[in-house]
Formats: C-alpha cells, structure tokens, sequence
C-alpha cells in the first residue's frame, strides 16, 4: 500500500460485504504493487520468510531487512529492503510473480484489505478492514465476489493475524500509549522476537533467564518450535513493560 493513498481510495468493508479481486500473470499491472512500497514486516513475518528461504531469522535481517527508529520513538520499526533499481522494488518480485510466495508477508497476503486492530479497557478484543483501492490496480474486475472471512481463509491468515493480534499485547501496552518510551532492554527483547535463533540459543545456554512461568509443555518445546519460542517472548517483553 501507499503511504499517499487518497482517503476516496480507503473504503471501509464490513463483514458481510463482498468486493471482486484477483492478481494473476493476466492482469496488466501484475507486480507493480511489488514496488515503490514501504513493507512493514512482523516477527511472524520474519520467521516465515525465514523458513521458505532456508535462512536463520538472523542471516535473514542482515541481508533483507531494515531496521529504523520512528522519530517519535517508540519501538524500531521493521521493513523489508527494497533493490535500487530506480523502482524501489521488492527483492523478491520476478517477472513471473512472487518468488517466496508460500512464504510471504502478511500484508501481501492480506491486500488489497487493510486491517486494524485494537483492544479496548474491558479485554475486548476488535477488528476492522478497510478495502484498498489504489487506481493503479486492475485487479478489481477479476474474480468471483467474496467477502473477509473467505479472503482471509483463502490467503492462509488465520496464523498471520493471531501472531499480529498477540504482538498488541505489547504495542498496545498501557504504558506505551501513556507515552512511555521503551528502554534499552525493553528494545533489545522487542528485536529479539526477529531473531529468534539467537533467543533460542541464549534461552538454551542458559545466558538469561526468563522472568515468568514456562509449562513443562513450553520448555520441552522450546529448542525447536519457533512459534512457541515466539509467543515466551512476546509474553516476557509484556512482563517486563508491566514491571513499573
């Protein structure tokens, strides 16, 4: 998505509503949305990637990924490294589409929706899409009309929002919306949670110790299930910001 998009071109959906859309070789503009973009990427995001491209989470972040400090700080922000090639291109597009396409991020799988999500005071959890329409795209006269649910279930997101939706849990901290701005520590876990081989790998050699319960289940799991690895630490970064 771009950051100029016009507000005409950001219609909120709601859960009932149906919109067309497809992107395949035969659209005429397939892969430019593959360029000039800013890619946010997750940890689940890092981790998948990762995966499909037979790469620690680490070798991944030194080669594709930028690493950036808002001006109003914050935690850093994550981005995927476009080539210069005078189109700002993602790394990954070829002529005949996307080369880590079982792989790819979230926000690919999920355009052209947006999606927002927050929690409230009472726990309650919400969510809410808007449809992208960028006038560049002509992939809004293709396919069958559907609606979220069935985007989101044919894009396999299900995993990529739950991650997403747990993350909240720390950027939505309490104290980071009263204007906290995370300490050094705090931010060496945060980008932990984008390397999690070396997490593994301290966690294992016993360099630090967690300071909240792990479940038998948990610690049996730890050397090998990433997920499992990222939700401890996605818990000990809440843990931590909570400790004042």
């Amino acid at each position: 998505m771009r950051p100029d998009l016009a507000p005409e071109h950001v219609r909120p959906l709601t859960p009932d509503e149906t919109f067309r859309f497809s992107c395949h070789p035969g659209v005429a503009c397939f892969t430019d949305c593959c360029r000039q973009l800013d890619l946010a990427l997750s940890p689940y995001d890092v981790l998948r990637l990762s995966k499909h491209l037979g790469l620690s989470p680490s070798t991944f972040l030194d080669q594709y990924v930028l690493v950036e400090q808002p001006e109003d700080s914050g935690f850093p922000q994550v981005f995927l490294g476009m080539v210069d090639d005078g189109h700002a291109s993602c790394p990954f597009v070829t002529a005949s589409g996307c080369s880590v396409y079982a792989g790819r991020p979230g926000a690919c799988r999920t355009y052209p929706l947006g999606r927002g999500a927050f929690t409230t005071p009472d726990g309650k959890h919400h969510e809410m899409h808007v449809l992208l329409t960028e006038p560049h795209c002509k992939g809004f006269s293709q396919g069958a009309p559907q609606d979220i649910s069935a985007w989101q279930k044919d894009q396999d997101l299900a995993l990529y929002n739950a991650m997403n939706d747990e993350l909240l849990a720390v950027l939505q901290h309490p104290r980071i919306k009263e204007g906290h701005q995370p300490e050094a520590r705090e931010v060496e876990i945060f980008l932990s949670l984008y390397t999690l081989d070396t997490f593994r790998n301290l966690l294992l050699d016993a360099t630090i110790a967690l300071p909240i319960s792990i479940t038998d289940s948990e610690r049996q799991q730890l050397a090998t299930d990433d997920l499992v690895l990222l939700r401890l630490g996605i818990r000990w970064l809440n843990h931590v910001l909570s400790q004042h």
